[in-house]
């Protein structure tokens, strides 16, 4: 008996274009009663990244070959049981993982190993993959022959250059994402002006906490109540739908609501959750972020209650019984992007570790 341990020590969640470690070791749990007998023999293992692909047969129409692929590393992938370990760079032109509605894409390092005289058994990590799209370009090109170096560390240096792609996206992540540039809307329906939404950025990367504010006294119409969804769309690209003008598929991450009659100002905040997708496009989906406003809006104008100064007995106030009221929503497109990989890996339900005994 053989027992196989893979573990991703960095954890299980890696950008694409990274650089993909798994520690696998291979061990003979021997008993107290066991004898020299009883030692065991290896044959081969191999090990190879595969990004799976699932589509809803009743929402994608696919070519002839089926709606379930299997996407393999191009390079080559063969383990060397002798290293204990395996290395591969996450694909760049892959999908990030994504479950919809409609389409999944599943990452997972598949190791198979024999035993001598044995059957094929197969041991499955699954991982997690950002994927960095809509990004800007560098504003200046990037030389690494100006980098600061030490020349009596070839070692450290070479982890180094190593690293530096992954460091180059992070960084240019938190600028894209740290830019603060507010943005001003007049909230307004068919009757007047509502109110006037602030917001201070449109881009926001996964964990961050999107924060707006309502300035409802220079609206003309009374608002009773907003609520604000962070919502994502699903939308199947036109040679692939399996209807003609399918519908879109939406689904919500947090919900703000709050009344708001007679206030002045008002404001929310909403997370960005760190497991959910960011945006992206392939040619069969496309992933996109918004905004979700809703208003109740009355009708008629609506009196705040008044107390009068010298007033000593205690006044009740009660709202009205009946409004008149119209409601009308509004979606505002916002871009999600990814987050450091190790900040995800601590929310994420893979543990990048697995075990199988042969």
């Amino acid at each position: 008996m053989i027992e196989v341990v893979a573990s991703m020590a960095r954890g299980p969640v890696f950008l694409s274009g990274e650089l993909l470690e798994c520690l696998i070791t291979f061990t003979n749990p021997m008993s107290h009663l066991s004898t020299s007998a009883s030692c065991e023999m290896l044959a081969w293992a191999s090990a190879q990244i595969h990004c799976q692909f699932h589509a809803s047969e009743s929402r994608v129409a696919l070519p002839a070959q089926g709606n379930k692929h299997d996407v393999q590393a191009e390079s080559n992938t063969v383990l060397v049981p002798s290293r204990d370990s395996y290395s591969e760079i996450v694909p760049v032109d892959g999908p990030p993982s994504f479950r919809g509605q409609a389409v999944k894409y599943v990452y997972k390092l598949t190791i198979g190993c024999q035993r001598v005289n044995s059957a094929i058994k197969l041991l499955k990590v699954p991982f997690r993959v950002l994927v960095l799209q809509g990004m800007p370009e560098p504003p200046f090109p990037q030389d690494e022959e100006v980098s600061p170096s030490n020349p009596f560390l070839e070692e450290e240096e070479a982890s180094r250059r190593d690293a530096r792609p992954l460091e180059r996206a992070l960084d240019m992540l938190m600028v894209t994402t740290s830019r603060r540039c507010p943005h001003m809307f007049n909230i307004t329906n068919m009757r007047g002006k509502v109110a006037k939404f602030c917001i201070f950025k449109t881009v926001y990367r996964l964990g961050e906490d999107i924060i707006g504010t309502f300035n409802f006294s220079e609206g003309d119409i009374p608002c009773l109540q907003y609520s604000v969804s962070l919502q994502n769309e699903e939308e199947i690209q036109q040679q692939y739908q399996r209807r003609p003008g399918q519908v879109i598929s939406v689904t919500g991450h947090g919900r703000h609501m709050e009344s708001c009659l007679h206030t002045a100002s008002s404001h929310f905040s909403l997370p960005v959750p760190l497991n959910v997708t960011p945006g992206f496009s392939t040619d069969i989906v496309m992933l996109r972020w918004r905004l979700h406003f809703e208003f109740v809006t009355a009708r008629e104008p609506m009196e705040p209650p008044t107390v009068l100064q010298n007033q000593s007995e205690v006044t009740v106030w009660a709202g009205a019984e009946h409004v008149d009221v119209d409601t009308f929503s509004w979606d505002l497109p916002i871009k999600v992007l990814p987050t450091n990989p190790a900040l995800a890996s601590y929310m994420s339900h893979f543990t990048g570790t697995n075990s199988i005994t042969i």
